[in-house]
């Protein structure tokens, strides 16, 4: 039986994946895969995941490149999936989910060749984009790389925060190149890499 969901409180990304929306992240999976092609993978490398709720991205991560995996989530229940299905694809020596904050990724004593983290930030205050930002600068290995795609506004910046954070029922705060930017080299962050796309939330995949 299908749950159902109140239409006047749920969030924004609730509503679409209860639509059967499979991707939910800002430039959909093209944007993605263009994360994957500058990062350029190497088999044995490490891999932190932000958010990783039921380990389907961290799974396909470790059979396409041969990396090994720790996803962070803070949802008991989905880390529990995320573990059986780790489990079903028998790649327990190679990836891992567990129970964590992304607020507090100062408790995990690992660093990593990549941070990942997709639709991560655009959700976050100000003063929380500045906290997990300083926390994956922690969490890299020397030259490691931070993966990103986030929500770009290019005028009328709190007007928009505004009306998103209505519209989808979450306080999120997507910010210009130059605040991106600066938000990042705020947290000792240097941009090598980035490009504009159009916004593939929305679209029917």
């Amino acid at each position: 039986m299908q749950s159902t969901i109140n239409l006047k409180t749920a969030t924004g990304h609730q509503v679409m994946a209860a639509a059967g929306k499979k991707i939910l992240r800002p430039g959909g999976k093209a944007a993605t895969e263009q994360l994957f092609e500058w990062a350029n993978f190497q088999p044995g490398e490490t891999v932190l995941e932000l958010a990783a709720s039921f380990g389907y991205s961290a799974i396909a991560l470790a059979k396409r490149y041969g990396v090994k995996v720790v996803g962070i989530e803070k949802n008991p229940q989905s880390v529990a999936r995320a573990q059986e299905n780790i489990q079903a694809a028998g790649l327990a020596d190679q990836v891992q989910v567990i129970e964590g904050d992304i607020f507090h990724l100062d408790r995990i004593s690992e660093q990593f060749d990549y941070v990942l983290a997709e639709a991560i930030l655009t959700m976050q205050a100000p003063i929380g984009k500045a906290k997990i930002l300083q926390g994956i600068h922690d969490r890299l290995k020397p030259n490691g790389k931070f993966l990103s795609h986030e929500l770009l506004v290019n005028d009328r910046e709190e007007e928009i925060d505004r009306a998103l954070a209505e519209a989808i029922r979450v306080n999120a705060t997507p910010l210009s190149q130059l605040n991106w930017f600066a938000a990042h080299q705020g947290a000792g962050l240097q941009v090598l890499q980035q490009q504009t796309g159009s916004m593939g939330l929305l679209s029917p995949a």
